[in-house]
């Protein structure tokens, strides 16, 4: 859910060029601050002006807000930039929507704590993917990538609306750890192997879903799921390097994941 609109962009998220705001609080007029204030560095960018991304910082009454770092970014849209973009929905790091890259690592900003201490918090969007506006991340081949891998259940024989799919517990256990994914993208984002090759790599969240299926006692295509993913690309472009696992909000590990598959087809 967008908390401003945005028309879709065609530039990727850059870091390393920013130009001078259009906007800045007044500080001036903010004499006697609040005691405990924190700074918030954020990254701003709208696709209907000519501007380049830039950063705008804002200051926030600690006092006078929640503890995460999403309650930072209602107040100040709330009360002193209506025109920041950021997605957000549940606030309870079930739906995935307010991920984006707090202080250098992706994380959900409703899960988030404020750190106190005196440090600016830096926020961007998740990084190396396109970008709607300001924190809003375009995810639109990252689904896409989700949809390839068929994630739903297959059956060879169709069984009736009256008739259950039994599952032993035993069967059951082996789909924790998979199934809790909420596809907020960190994991994907944080992968240099994706960063270079998401045209072709399917990434640590669509394999770790790909997996949860490939486990699925109840699913029947088992083997035309792992035909479909012995690729140079869409699965070995993996290299270990375990930024996916080390970063996921969930804690879960999608670096395994994709070593199994690979397991399974040697």
């Amino acid at each position: 859910m967008l908390c401003a609109a945005g028309s879709k962009a065609s530039a990727v998220l850059g870091l390393r060029a920013l130009s001078v705001p259009a906007y800045s609080p007044d500080l001036k007029s903010m004499a006697a601050k609040p005691k405990n204030v924190k700074y918030f560095k954020i990254y701003r960018w709208n696709p209907e002006t000519k501007q380049k991304p830039y950063e705008l910082t804002y200051p926030v009454d600690l006092n006078e807000c929640g503890p995460m770092v999403l309650d930072a970014l209602f107040k100040i849209k709330n009360e002193q930039d209506p025109t920041l973009a950021f997605r957000r929905s549940c606030r309870e790091a079930i739906c995935g929507s307010c991920a984006m890259n707090i202080d250098g690592g992706n994380a959900l900003a409703c899960v988030s704590p404020i750190k106190k201490n005196e440090d600016v918090v830096r926020i961007y969007p998740l990084p190396h993917m396109f970008v709607v506006r300001d924190l809003v991340a375009d995810l639109s081949n990252f689904f896409d990538q989700y949809a390839s891998i068929k994630p739903w259940l297959h059956s060879v024989k169709p069984k009736g609306v009256e008739v259950e799919h039994l599952q032993s517990t035993e069967d059951r256990k082996k789909l924790d750890g998979l199934y809790e994914c909420i596809l907020c993208a960190c994991c994907s984002s944080a992968c240099p192997s994706y960063w270079w090759a998401q045209d072709k790599y399917l990434g640590p969240a669509a394999l770790l879903q790909a997996f949860r299926w490939i486990e699925d006692s109840r699913d029947d295509r088992t083997e035309e799921r792992l035909r479909a993913l012995d690729d140079a690309f869409k699965l070995y472009r993996c290299h270990t390097i375990m930024s996916c696992t080390h970063t996921c909000p969930k804690g879960l590990n999608p670096a395994q994941a994709i070593r199994k598959i690979m397991g399974r087809l040697k």
